[in-house]
């Protein structure tokens, strides 16, 4: 019963928070403006979080005096009425205060400043720093649970021993040991008393030592990294280690599978020579690999406070990396658009966009895998098939889309071995036996931003995550009707049979039809990527993926990168931000190109705007292009489709959404509809033919002239609870429905 009892503990927690007033006005899509409060003789910063986002009970708040007639020594800073003067720092050139405040008590805390002398009946600047514990959550709703922990079988360096047995929370003391690159180019332990002999030198010619910090940090298992010698005086955010550039690079894991209810045991390795070696400093945790957490909102939240916990310990880096592939892809797109200064650059590899609209060619490749090997088995060649799906590989990507990929959308079907250890195969959903049971899909993962399905008599259904999935008025095959590869016969048959899923992921007769409020959310809420929020001032690289022409398939396919970019010039006019490159791109030549485009940003001391800076210092090399198999770079356009060398050496496929006319963006859940126009097709139906055309879309066609239904640009900053700022919906009322405006 510890998880019922940790649930009831969170939500208790979330209640109590999300009751306090915030005491702070949101500042939308500008990153710095609710880190800054003062008046005309002070003003103050949160430098490690946002203050009313501070996790585990201390936060880095720098004081500047901007009056010259007031001195740093008249200045007196309290924190809930106690004197803490003393913890600062003083800067006489800067006229600044920099120190690390601690004790904060949960919930709201008031840090104020004040000068001697001033005759001041109050202080002269205050803020309000609202504390969450360090287990979280803060913006991404109450914790999931069942919930395994794994930091008893954790390793945090080979022969390291484990982390450590976590209480109720997953919670484990903090662990700091040393490790060094040998000449024979290995990584050890770093044993005490004198420097091994084999310690080499890095790149930067400094003594190749590594700090390596494992801990808890939002029920996840985080490690940092960075270049520091054990025998110079301890990091601090006031003596950073002589050896960091003062710059942070946080990869991010890849996966969906399985990606629920459980701690996670892969993590991307921190202790990273490829970063390392040049002086970068590196984060990591498990609920940023998304092999263990495919939940992009959870995922944001870790990386916060991850990075509040690295800024705490060494200072602000003078920029931030979010770089990783396929699912890592997915989290520095969504963290870098939807938290805006998180990560100052983003590198990507085999992209993607988002998850939720990552569903629809899996969804959508179900229903067709069963169209065609089991409602019209034989029917249709594999041209047709090709040609009605998008993709270049046949049968390999339907199957691959339809039963590797596809499942995560089926509760019933992925509970890993470790999962199952810890979650237990009673704790498990099955609608005969276990209707209240975990479900293991993307949606209920993510229950706190969809909402559960309301007002139903179903047992177990009230706890059901609504779904953003609709395929009402999508014609499929319909490119390949006007291209003249299926006939029209085909085309009708196909859409009148080709049915839809039930909230379990059972194929049924009728289409899929959306829940409105899900909907709505996932576009508010960022879990649709708008490209709008940090990306409109991101500098961007992203690689495309290599799978349109596995022979098996591989949903890593190169139109992604495509709808990224498109979904960019739909939000900000332009994607002058963004190269799109080869997937041969070499990925080390990437982290430096954006290492390079983003120490010009910082140097730019310019009154552009930050987005007007990243184009500005975009280098020249910097540019789409692809690489041959040799290493040759081939610069040009990369495009969907056309002429170049890049698109003859590297086919680009479609997907079925864009075969049934969806815009290049991909970003609509539920189409609007219109009257069927027989101006839309290239051949001619008979008056029979139109008929069924009519009878099978009785309220119409998608119109793809139009935004989808609910669709808006999402919030920056948004929150699900316990966090009152910025609460997309409120999450005390989130098993109500309450939305039932028009679809628009």
């Amino acid at each position: 019963m510890n998880y019922l009892r940790n649930f009831l503990r969170a939500l208790a927690c979330t209640l109590l928070v999300s009751a306090l007033p915030s005491g702070l006005a949101y500042a939308g899509d500008n990153d710095d403006g609710d880190r800054h409060h003062g008046d005309q003789h002070f003003k103050i910063d949160v430098l490690s979080s946002r203050p009313y986002m501070i996790s585990g009970g201390d936060a880095l708040v720098r004081v500047t005096v901007k009056k010259k007639d007031v001195s740093l020594g008249s200045v007196r800073i309290e924190l809930n009425g106690a004197n803490i003067t003393g913890a600062l720092h003083a800067d006489a050139g800067a006229r600044t205060l920099t120190g690390l405040v601690t004790g904060l008590r949960l919930g709201e805390n008031e840090l104020s400043v004040d000068a001697k002398g001033k005759g001041h009946g109050r202080a002269d600047a205050d803020i309000t720093l609202t504390n969450y514990p360090i287990e979280g959550p803060i913006i991404s709703g109450p914790h999931e649970f069942p919930f395994a922990c794994t930091t008893s079988t954790f390793v945090p360096f080979p022969g390291s021993g484990v982390l450590g047995t976590p209480d109720s929370n997953c919670h484990v003391a903090t662990r700091v040991q040393y490790v060094y690159r040998s000449t024979a180019g290995t990584f050890k332990s770093l044993p005490a008393g004198p420097l091994p002999t084999d310690v080499a030198n890095t790149s930067t010619g400094v003594k190749y030592i590594v700090r390596l910090e494992t801990g808890t940090i939002n029920r996840a298992i985080y490690q940092t990294a960075i270049l520091h010698n054990p025998n110079d005086a301890a990091p601090s955010p006031f003596s950073a280690p002589a050896g960091w550039n003062k710059r942070l690079v946080y990869p991010l894991g890849g996966g969906c599978i399985g990606g629920w209810y459980f701690q996670g045991s892969d993590i991307e390795s921190v202790v990273n020579h490829a970063y390392l070696n040049l002086g970068y400093a590196v984060a990591a945790s498990t609920l940023t690999t998304f092999g263990n957490n495919c939940n992009d909102l959870l995922s944001s939240e870790t990386v916060i406070m991850v990075k509040e916990r690295f800024i705490e310990s060494y200072g602000v880096p003078l920029f931030t990396i979010g770089t990783g592939g396929s699912g890592g892809a997915y989290q520095s797109n969504q963290t870098g658009d939807n938290y805006p200064g998180t990560f100052d650059g983003i590198v990507t590899t085999s992209s993607f966009p988002d998850v939720t609209t990552g569903m629809l060619p899996m969804g959508n490749s179900r229903l067709l895998d069963i169209y065609f090997n089991k409602t019209r088995p034989g029917v249709y060649s594999v041209a047709q098939q090709k040609a009605i799906s998008g993709y270049l590989s046949i049968p390999g990507m339907i199957n691959h889309m339809s039963n590797v990929r596809g499942p995560r959308m089926d509760p019933r079907v992925e509970f890993p071995d470790q999962i199952l250890a810890g979650v237990g195969t009673d704790r498990r959903y099955d609608p005969a036996t276990n209707s209240f049971g975990a479900r293991g899909d993307v949606y209920d993962h993510t229950v706190n931003v969809y909402g559960v399905i309301p007002n139903t008599p179903v047992p177990g259904m009230a706890k059901f995550a609504q779904r953003p999935l609709d395929n009402v008025g999508l014609q499929y095959g319909l490119k390949a009707l006007n291209d003249g590869k299926i006939t029209i016969d085909q085309f009708l048959d196909l859409n009148e049979v080709i049915g839809g899923f039930d909230i379990d992921f059972n194929h049924v007769a009728n289409r899929t039809v959306h829940y409105k409020d899900a909907t709505k959310r996932a576009y508010q809420g960022g879990r649709i990527l708008n490209g709008g929020g940090g990306l409109r001032s991101m500098a961007i690289i992203t690689r495309m993926g290599a799978g349109d022409l596995a022979v098996q398939g591989d949903v890593h396919v190169r139109y992604h990168a495509q709808a990224i970019r498109q979904r960019l010039i739909n939000a900000n006019g332009n994607a002058d931000n963004q190269a799109i490159y080869g997937n041969l791109a070499p990925t080390d030549l990437m982290i430096e190109q954006m290492s390079r485009w983003l120490t010009a940003v910082k140097a730019d001391s310019s009154d552009r705007s930050l987005r007007e800076k990243v184009i500005a210092n975009r280098p020249g090399d910097v540019v789409d292009a692809c690489w041959t198999t040799a290493g040759v770079k081939i610069i040009e356009p990369q495009t969907l489709s056309g002429p170049g060398q890049c698109n003859t050496l590297f086919p680009v496929g479609l997907s079925p959404e864009l075969v049934a006319g969806a815009p290049m963006a991909v970003d609509i859940i539920k189409c609007q509809l219109k009257p069927i126009d027989t101006n839309d097709y290239k051949v001619s139906f008979s008056t029979q033919q139109r008929a069924k055309l009519q009878a099978i879309f009785p309220i119409g066609v998608c119109d793809w002239s139009k935004k989808g239904v609910k669709q808006a640009k999402s919030r920056t900053w948004a929150s699900f609870g316990p966090s009152p700022v910025n609460q997309v919906f409120d999450i005390q009322d989130r098993r109500r429905h309450g939305d039932d405006d028009d679809d628009d």
